[in-house]
């Protein structure tokens, strides 16, 4: 999430003006990462909105066009949807934070952060930037990780896509095991926390003993004006809020859309049978692949139902979160840590890379 949030436990008193989050001290900045894929983007949905006859001559510039439109389309909802939560979470005072994900640390939290990351119904790119928002309000670190692992694809809408795609059965199976990795892996990052392997949230919070959460809410609402200032402030604070994890989606659309470019349907499609070499292809291109769950969902499909390779198509879905650099650099970004943010896949990865093994050995043996 952005920078100047993280060192601060309360909003600040008045909105900044000058330098933009990226500037730190006197030091002036330009993040040209952020600006170059925006402008490509801008570029390439703009020429394909106005010069659509002109760009079918040059294929490639076509292509490129096409795919960054249908990427930011599929994907808008959830962006939109993702900073208005964010600017939500920043009014929620952090008491209620805690007391709706538990104690950070026990298993009862990593279990509530799970569910919470299944029911809500946002796609990856806006669960990212509540995640890194709740980091921000006070979740432990193993509650933010079980979070994030349970959500990319795991929304209610969703996962009735995924039934519908590939029927019941694999729905299931693939929901109940992506718990399984979230629950576990939130509680090893629990674990190390304790140990000092990794650092503790700094923002993390402690309920106070006297706090009941119906009570305290009405007390809010009644306190709450819900004027055009209010909805102004909830946009603002997003933005602001998601301007960090928005960089990295930019940039995965370019990314994703030149891959979609230059490498064909065919044999991105052939390549997945359910071979350890097609795993592992698998997992290469769904790191280097930046697609919202929406978009990856029909790919996980066809690698379940036209490759055969169950195994192959679960890992497809959880190794967006596990291996995806927007996630690993948000995470860096929120916490000050490489070393948390490199954890993810070292932790994850080889709970997907043996479940999906043993998925396409049972599909292969049946």
């Amino acid at each position: 999430m952005s920078d100047c949030h993280h060192h601060n436990h309360a909003p600040l008193p008045q909105k900044q003006s000058g330098p933009p989050c990226h500037m730190h001290g006197n030091q002036k900045r330009t993040d040209w990462l952020l600006r170059i894929s925006l402008g490509i983007i801008i570029l390439s949905y703009g020429a394909y909105l106005f010069f659509k006859p002109e760009l079918e001559t040059v294929p490639l510039a076509s292509q490129f066009a096409v795919s960054t439109f249908e990427l930011l389309n599929r994907m808008s909802w959830g962006v939109v949807l993702g900073i208005l939560f964010v600017g939500l979470l920043a009014k929620v005072p952090r008491d209620f934070i805690t007391s709706i994900l538990g104690k950070g640390g026990s298993f009862s939290g990593i279990l509530r952060a799970t569910g919470a990351g299944v029911l809500l119904d946002l796609c990856s790119h806006g669960i990212l930037m509540v995640g890194m928002k709740l980091y921000e309000r006070g979740a432990s670190l193993g509650q933010v990780m079980a979070f994030l692992i349970a959500s990319p694809w795991n929304s209610i809408s969703l996962t009735l896509i995924l039934w519908a795609l590939v029927g019941f059965k694999w729905m299931i199976t693939f929901l109940l095991l992506s718990m399984a990795i979230a629950l576990i892996a939130g509680m090893i990052f629990e674990k190390l926390v304790k140990n000092k392997t990794l650092p503790h949230n700094p923002n993390q919070h402690v309920l106070r003993d006297d706090f009941h959460f119906w009570k305290e809410a009405k007390t809010q609402l009644k306190q709450t004006k819900f004027n055009t200032s209010f909805f102004s402030q909830i946009l603002t604070e997003g933005i602001s809020g998601s301007k960090m994890v928005l960089k990295w989606i930019f940039f995965g659309v370019v990314l994703a859309s030149a891959i979609r470019t230059f490498v064909p349907p065919d044999s991105f499609q052939t390549l997945f049978g359910p071979t350890i070499a097609g795993l592992g292809l698998t997992v290469l291109i769904a790191t280097i692949l930046e697609v919202c769950s929406e978009g990856s969902m029909p790919v996980a499909a066809d690698i379940l139902t036209r490759a055969g390779a169950p195994g192959n198509s679960f890992a497809f879905l959880m190794t967006g979160v596990s291996t995806d650099y927007t996630e690993i650099m948000s995470l860096k970004g929120t916490t000050k840590s490489w070393k948390i943010a490199l954890f993810l896949p070292l932790i994850t990865l080889p709970q997907v890379l043996i479940l999906a093994f043993l998925l396409n050995q049972f599909s292969l043996a049946t």
